[in-house]
């Protein structure tokens, strides 16, 4: 027989509930894109007042069930409509989004369109620049983790770059923005951003970070990821599988679990004994430690001495434009050998 306590927790369960799906109904129906958006506002307020009718009739214990039989079927209804929203490839971009990058491969050789390499001369003035290139799996001898900070050590882009000798082919997974759209961690959840593979040369992905944007400014570290060579090789051709499905079958963008971080994890999922997920990879500013921890990068020393020894700032802006960015902005980095290659 059921107590007066249990009911009691019951209907607080429900009404906590119900709450949460009104706050996240709430913010999708305002982030959405309905048109005009006086409706689309007009039913995010009208989502949240039947929300809050129903957990005030829960504690008021007053028409509860005709009150949750209300906010089901407007539930059901805001479901229905969150399935319509599906993703684009034809919007109108961002310029330094506006290409989608595709690969072809012909047995070892795999040949990457449309890489990025602007010409920056401010963040936000430059000049577009792509180009293509074909690379040799036998010569992918370096995978490299990139982290970017610039609102504390909880938070940081992260992205791969991979190493065929003296060239390197940085890929950065991000939200694909409209032009003049800016990026909102919130919005992230609602179906707000596409999602793209940003391939680009490591003058225009690392070089950007370090030596152009201001506001506010990044603090850019670069690892080398430890592993066999059939790692590297399979982990490539899983970012190019996944490059190109986005051409065909484009995807959603999401905050939490296909960002710039879970991504990757969920693409080192190719290879045997990947890391599992862990909150160091959710709070993206860890993963480099977690990657430490699991013994992926360099152990011999502590991970404060590698992270502070592997801060490229300086060295990207003395050599800036050089055609050896890559090998000048490795030189003397702990894991690796010379600037180029070495162990991974």
């Amino acid at each position: 027989m059921i107590t007066g306590a249990a009911r009691a927790l019951g209907w607080g369960a429900m009404a906590l509930a119900v709450l949460g799906v009104a706050v996240w109904g709430t913010l999708a129906l305002h982030y959405s894109d309905l048109s005009p958006g006086w409706l689309r506002d007009a039913l995010a307020v009208l989502n949240g007042l039947v929300g809050l009718t129903v957990v005030v009739s829960i504690a008021a214990g007053w028409r509860r069930r005709l009150f949750l039989t209300v906010f089901a079927v407007a539930f059901v209804g805001l479901l229905l409509y969150w399935r319509t929203i599906t993703p684009r490839n034809d919007r109108d971009w961002a310029p330094e989004v506006g290409r989608l990058p595709h690969a072809t491969i012909a047995g070892d050789l795999v040949t990457v369109h449309d890489i990025r390499n602007f010409d920056y001369r401010t963040e936000t003035d430059f000049t577009p620049a792509y180009y293509d290139r074909t690379f040799d799996l036998r010569r992918l001898d370096a995978v490299d983790l990139v982290t970017s900070y610039w609102m504390g050590p909880a938070i940081a882009h992260v992205f791969v770059s991979f190493g065929f000798g003296e060239d390197h082919l940085a890929i950065s997974i991000e939200a694909r923005k409209e032009r003049a759209e800016g990026y909102s961690s919130v919005q992230g959840f609602f179906k707000r951003y596409e999602l793209i593979y940003v391939v680009g040369d490591e003058r225009d992905l690392i070089r950007v970070r370090t030596n152009y944007r201001r506001d506010p400014p990044e603090d850019v570290y670069l690892y080398r990821i430890r592993g066999p060579a059939d790692n590297r090789q399979r982990l490539f051709l899983e970012y190019i599988r996944a490059i190109n499905a986005l051409r065909d079958e484009p995807r959603f963008y999401d905050t939490l679990t296909t960002n710039c971080t879970t991504t990757i994890l969920l693409h080192t999922r190719v290879n045997p004994g990947h890391l599992p997920l862990s909150w160091k990879v959710l709070l993206s500013g860890y993963a480099a430690e977690y990657a430490w921890e699991q013994g992926r990068l360099d152990t011999s020393l502590s991970f404060t001495e590698l992270q502070r020894r592997s801060r490229i700032n300086d060295a990207a802006r003395a050599v800036d434009r050089s055609s050896d960015f890559s090998h000048r902005i490795r030189e003397g980095l702990p894991g690796m050998r010379d600037g180029a290659g070495g162990r991974s």
